[in-house]
């Protein structure tokens, strides 16, 4: 899907980007965007729109229908397209490679990150596009709390609500709990460090009581930071040489949570039940989830005696998403009190603001990425 969006990306010009925004903006208000409105918010003649249109149309990163009347939408393609020209624009990534993992909801590319210093080595990373709108909206609103009583929302708001949460939690969390770096975020897509070593589920351990204690740790930590993980299973756990790394974390939620306790259960038991299942190994889940709980305590209070924790930020409260604006028109476009219809005629942008940068897609080079996250045989300790 996000071939199409890397296949043109260098041919996309500002009017382009443009649109595209226009498109993303106007999707707010209806299923299909007319061309009238797409005219009040770009500004670009009406022959020279329909021209750009027919030409997004062909390269399929606009939809276009006739009936009941002309209008347009956007797809993953163009939301691709448009986080990439952000990340881009903000030097966050200077290439993108090739596609190293793929779910139900969510992408993940190689790419690469510039060095802040001319001399300096270029970083691997990832591009993690979140994915949820493409199934059923509303069997992703039955396993997504964070969406709430909304009754109206688009696929584009599903998966950019996703990664923001992700990344906000993220970036609350790093680097006390080990997880991937957090880079950036635009709409639907996240720039993090490559995980460590290899998936939990495809790794055979030498060690492996030490893994399932290192795992525990982090969800005791992660606890007694005011977080619960809610989706963990040996296919969100990282392990390598030096450790584990928890990923995937767009479902957590707070103690506070009604069901908090039962998540919690469901988290430690997926592990233990991997351990014992693949190892042998038995621990008692309801002795693990009171030392869980009292070891939560027993930071807490550390914390609190020794000030401020390492990440400087303490425990979290469930992320307030509805005042958690992004940069510029790239904001909560889709949050009914941010702004009224008639904005379309009223704002301009100008033209550098949309201006897509040559971003080197074909030829990255695979070593940068296997000499910086060779994957290691979690064989040991470190």
């Amino acid at each position: 899907m996000i071939d199409e969006a890397l296949r043109v990306f260098n041919e996309l010009d500002s009017r382009d980007f443009r649109i595209l925004t226009g498109i993303e903006t106007g999707m707010k208000y209806f299923e299909w965007v007319p061309i009238e409105e797409i005219n009040k918010y770009t500004r670009i003649p009406f022959e020279k729109l329909e021209y750009k249109l027919k030409k997004l149309v062909r390269n399929k990163l606009v939809v276009r229908t006739t009936q009941p009347y002309e209008g347009f939408q956007i797809y993953f393609e163009a939301y691709d397209a448009l986080a990439l020209n952000a990340f881009v624009k903000r030097k966050s990534i200077s290439a993108i490679g090739d596609e190293i993992g793929v779910g139900k909801e969510s992408v993940i590319y190689e790419a690469i990150l510039p060095p802040e210093l001319a001399i300096g080595e270029p970083v691997p990373v990832v591009i993690k596009f979140h994915r949820e709108g493409r199934t059923s909206f509303k069997q992703i609103k039955r396993v997504r709390d964070h969406l709430g009583d909304r009754e109206h929302f688009s696929w584009i708001y599903a998966a950019r609500l996703a990664a923001q949460r992700e990344y906000g939690i993220m970036t609350t969390l790093y680097p006390e709990v080990s997880m991937p770096k957090p880079f950036d975020h635009n709409r639907h897509a996240i720039v993090m460090e490559l995980a460590k070593g290899s998936l939990l589920s495809k790794t055979r351990l030498l060690d492996p009581q030490w893994y399932l204690d290192e795992i525990l740790k982090q969800i005791k930590i992660t606890y007694s930071l005011g977080v619960i993980h809610a989706d963990l299973s040996e296919y969100n756990v990282f392990v390598s040489e030096e450790g584990v790394q928890l990923i995937d974390w767009p479902q957590y939620i707070t103690p506070e949570h009604p069901h908090a306790d039962e998540i919690l259960e469901r988290d430690v038991s997926n592990i233990l039940t991997h351990f014992f299942r693949k190892y042998g190994i038995k621990r008692e889940l309801d002795e693990t989830i009171r030392e869980i709980k009292s070891q939560a305590g027993k930071n807490a209070e550390d914390r609190n005696e020794g000030g401020e924790s390492r990440s400087g930020k303490g425990t979290v409260e469930e992320l307030d998403l509805e005042e958690t604006p992004e940069e510029g028109f790239e904001g909560d476009v889709f949050q009914e009190e941010d702004f009224e219809a008639q904005d379309f005629e009223a704002e301009e942008f100008e033209a550098e603001d949309f201006g897509a940068e040559k971003i080197n897609i074909e030829d990255l080079d695979a070593r940068d990425f296997k000499k910086a996250a060779s994957k290691k045989d979690a064989s040991g300790k470190g």
